[in-house]
């Protein structure tokens, strides 16, 4: 099913209907952002320089200090009382990222969210848990708007008390759970551990998880223990929550609502533009956000974006999942790592734990890096030369797919903290 027509427009439409957008949020931010004016100013840009949106590239990037420096309300384009939602980030590592959303922008959001909500094959007719925390985080009230957009009948449940994540799941013939896809792993643990057959004794049949990176082994991972199709989505607070790119039933890359948002990727080191299909760090401009646009948004990611004939019918271009951030990036003996790359070796190899540690130390003037990886309950009982062999195949198999060695820890089950929001993979030791 295709949620708007603007999904399947013509390449050339929607480049026209781009520029029209972008001409107008570039004015737009010019007389009512002063942080923009100056920027654009300082650049020797005014609204009329673009032309086409080959000039899109003339703007400066806007990044995650540039919220910090005009926090809290600094960046927003509408006074406070035009404001009917605000959300942030969890400010960890130090002022929270502050968002705001219109009348409007709440409406666009329901709208873009039910985008892949359909494309994955959700209906009227199915029964959705939420499972992403609500609060200050995005994930839980957009996901939460659009399903209700839909006409899906909606359990608020939140994030925690698994065990009566799994009753409800059961008493309710819940269809739908949406949630971070290392929450989902841990519910079907428990699923196990209180003697539930999905297949036999739950009606689920899709899942829709997003909110951080999670491999392809992960999603078939999920879809066996879970007994569903997964789907993939992405979004950040920054630019509006979930709601920039879904996944359709080809499960082959998300399509970035291009009407919406233009999307560019850029050298994560020089800021310079890449080609359409090379991987780098994907940039983001929305074209209709009233009270926060932002211009070429450097968020982190790490991605590449492609055009290609999908057999759902939408023609705008896709994104692969991301395989990490550009601050989650570890630098082991001058070689790039990324957690996703872990998870990759760890959940191709059968009978291994989805659930696993990267604890990163110096050793003298060396990087190290360990692997933990929890055994599984047969893994527990398992001879101990069983496991020997276990420990040299995980690490023969990391060294060739990450390029250096590392080493490998069992773990007994229940050592690698769960998480009810997004995962925690790395203990960086270097940096405590």
């Amino acid at each position: 099913m295709i949620w708007d027509k603007n999904e399947t427009l013509p390449e050339e439409e929607n480049k026209q209907l781009q520029l029209d957008k972008l001409q107008y949020i570039v004015d737009y931010v010019y007389k009512r952002v002063p942080f923009y004016k100056k920027k654009l100013d300082k650049a020797g840009l005014k609204p009329s320089s673009i032309k086409t949106l080959n000039d899109l590239r003339l703007i400066p990037f806007t990044t995650k200090d540039d919220f910090r420096v005009n926090y809290p309300f600094g960046l927003f384009a509408v006074p406070l009382k035009q404001v009917v939602r605000i959300h942030s980030s969890s400010g960890t590592t130090g002022k929270p990222i502050v968002v705001g959303y219109t009348q409007r922008d709440v409406e666009v959001w329901k709208n873009l969210v039910a985008r892949f909500i359909v494309a994955g094959g959700v209906t009227a007719e199915d029964i959705a848990q939420v499972s992403f925390g609500y609060g200050l985080f995005t994930g839980g009230f957009g996901l939460h708007y659009g399903l209700e957009k839909v006409g899906v009948t909606v359990i608020p449940i939140s994030s925690g008390n698994t065990k009566r994540q799994v009753m409800l799941m059961k008493d309710y013939g819940v269809t739908v759970l949406i949630g971070t896809p290392s929450y989902v792993l841990h519910i079907a643990d428990v699923m196990k551990n209180e003697g539930i057959n999905p297949k036999r004794d739950l009606k689920l049949r899709v899942g829709l998880f997003g909110a951080e990176p999670w491999t392809e082994n992960m999603r078939k991972r999920i879809e066996i223990e879970l007994n569903i199709k997964a789907y993939d989505n992405y979004g950040l607070s920054e630019v509006i929550g979930p709601g920039v790119a879904g996944e359709c039933s080809a499960q082959h890359g998300m399509h970035i609502f291009e009407d919406h948002f233009i999307a560019e990727i850029v050298d994560p080191k020089t800021g310079e533009l890449l080609p359409e299909g090379e991987c780098g760090e994907l940039v983001l401009t929305t074209l209709t956000k009233e009270a926060l646009p932002v211009l070429r948004y450097r968020t982190g990611d790490i991605t590449r974006i492609y055009r290609e004939k999908c057999s759902c019918g939408r023609t705008t271009i896709k994104m692969d999942k991301p395989i990490g951030r550009t601050d989650d990036m570890l630098i082991i003996r001058g070689v790039n790592i990324f957690p996703s790359q872990v998870e990759e070796v760890l959940c191709s190899i059968e009978g291994v734990s989805p659930h696993y540690q990267i604890v990163v130390d110096r050793e003298g003037a060396m990087d190290v890096m360990e692997i933990w990886v929890e055994m599984t309950e047969k893994m527990f009982f398992d001879e101990m030369r069983k496991q020997r062999l276990l420990v040299e195949r995980i690490r023969d198999e990391l060294r060739s797919a990450l390029g250096i060695s590392v080493g490998v820890k069992l773990v007994e089950p229940g050592t690698v903290k769960r998480s009810e929001g997004k995962a925690k993979r790395v203990i960086d030791k270097r940096r405590i």
